[in-house]
C-alpha cells in the first residue's frame, strides 16, 4: 500500500510541475501546443512553440527541504539516457505527425519545490 501512495504523491507532484512548467513557458513567449502527448509507449511532457523553436519539453519536479535546496542534486538529473532516446522518438512521431516549418528543440524545464511551493523553475533549452 505504500508504494501505491507514493506514486500517487509522485504523481500529484509531478502534474503540479507540469502545470508550474506550462504557466512559466507561456509567461515567456511559448504556446503550449499539447500536454502529454503519447506516441504509443513514449510520452512528451509539454510541446510548446515560439515564433522559432517548436520545442518538446521533459518537466522535473523534485521535492527538497529548505536546507536540502542549496546542494540538492538539480531535477534535470533524473533525465537518463533511455528517457532522452524516449523523448526522441515521440518528438520524431510528432514532427512527421505534424509537419512543421519551426526548428525541433528537446527542452527541460526544473521545478523545484520547497514547502510545497515553487522555489524555483529553470528552462533548459536544447538540453539534449
Amino acid at each position: 500500500m505504500a508504494n501505491n501512495k507514493k506514486a500517487g504523491t509522485t504523481k500529484k507532484i509531478g502534474d503540479f510541475g507540469e502545470r508550474k512548467a506550462a504557466r512559466y513557458l507561456m509567461r515567456h513567449g511559448y504556446w503550449i501546443k499539447e500536454r502529454n502527448y503519447h506516441a504509443g509507449k513514449y510520452e512528451i511532457d509539454l510541446i510548446a512553440v515560439s515564433l522559432r523553436w517548436i520545442a518538446f519539453v521533459e518537466v522535473k519536479t523534485r521535492s527538497y527541504r529548505a536546507e536540502e535546496l542549496s546542494n540538492g542534486i538539480p531535477p534535470a538529473h533524473a533525465v537518463d539516457a533511455e528517457k532522452i532516446r524516449f523523448t526522441r522518438a515521440a518528438a520524431a512521431r510528432y514532427l512527421r505527425e505534424h509537419p512543421t516549418r519551426k526548428r525541433p528543440r528537446m527542452d527541460v524545464v526544473e521545478v523545484w519545490i520547497v514547502d510545497g511551493k515553487v522555489e524555483r523553475i529553470r528552462h533548459l533549452p536544447a538540453a539534449y
